[in-house]
């Protein structure tokens, strides 16, 4: 057995993407409070990394993208109110790591994407499945209310009614419906779900990443209500007119070649 292995989440970085791997195969990755404490930890270290492009979130298993949260700690960490409420802090402080990362990010999912694993997932710019996919969040079967900064992902994702779908009946969606709701972006067959995901990730590492990082912070400020630029959003916009990476690109259109962006 590898370190790796041993590991209920863990990081590999290849050819500019950075791969969190969810690693409880056994609990179909059933999330631990430590689990989303160190999964809040990679994506810092994926932010840190001038080497990742692209965040990618998967899991070791066909079975579960993650199942949700671990039964066992409902009656140990989340049974007070305190200690629910440093288990709730600790899903909302990853969420924001994903959704406020300055990289992209890929959810890949096969299974069950149930509870915190579609909070993940939906925290992600983009979420790839396969037709083994099933979906929901089910705070409602459990007597719970779910979280603001995670239900505005969900509204913002697929619309205030599907929104209440989803989270008054606590149902468990199947792929082809997910995708109608707005819920994932594409259902890839299983053979070829890797292959693809990992080539779209590529598609955006070849790609200005002042640009890609820039449009996700102004798409970020649309969706907090911004409609004009602002002093931060209006920088963006012209230093990205006074950047190498834009004489690059300008110049290799002109000369009809790929451009060789410097920024990362």
């Amino acid at each position: 057995m590898t370190v790796t292995d041993q590991k209920h989440v863990y990081l590999s970085v290849e050819n500019e993407i950075g791969t969190i791997y969810i690693n409880r195969p056994e609990k179909r990755n059933a999330l631990t409070y430590d689990m989303w404490i160190d999964l809040a930890q990679l994506v810092d270290e994926c932010n840190a990394n001038p080497e990742v492009k692209v965040i990618v979130f998967r899991s070791t298993t066909e079975k579960a993208f993650s199942a949700g949260a671990d039964i066992g700690e409902f009656k140990t960490i989340r049974y007070t109110a305190e200690g629910a409420a440093k288990y709730n802090d600790a899903t909302m402080v990853l969420e924001e790591k994903i959704a406020k990362s300055p990289k992209p990010s890929i959810a890949m999912i096969s299974g069950f994407c149930v509870g915190g694993g579609c909070e993940i997932a939906v925290a992600c710019d983009f979420r790839f499945s396969d037709q083994t996919g099933k979906f929901g969040i089910t705070p409602a079967k459990l007597g719970l209310i779910y979280n603001t900064p995670g239900t505005k992902n969900l509204v913002d994702l697929v619309g205030p009614s599907n929104a209440k779908d989803i989270l008054y009946t606590g149902r468990i969606i199947e792929a082809e419906e997910a995708i109608h709701l707005g819920l994932i972006n594409r259902i890839i067959e299983t053979s070829q779900l890797e292959e693809e995901t990992y080539k779209y990730a590529r598609l955006i590492c070849q790609n200005a990443q002042m640009a890609v990082r820039g449009s996700k912070v102004i798409i970020n400020k649309v969706l907090e209500g911004d409609t004009h630029d602002s002093e931060e959003t209006g920088k963006l916009v012209i230093e990205s007119f006074i950047s190498e990476d834009y004489q690059e690109g300008v110049s290799a259109f002109l000369e009809k070649r790929k451009p060789e962006f410097k920024f990362s």
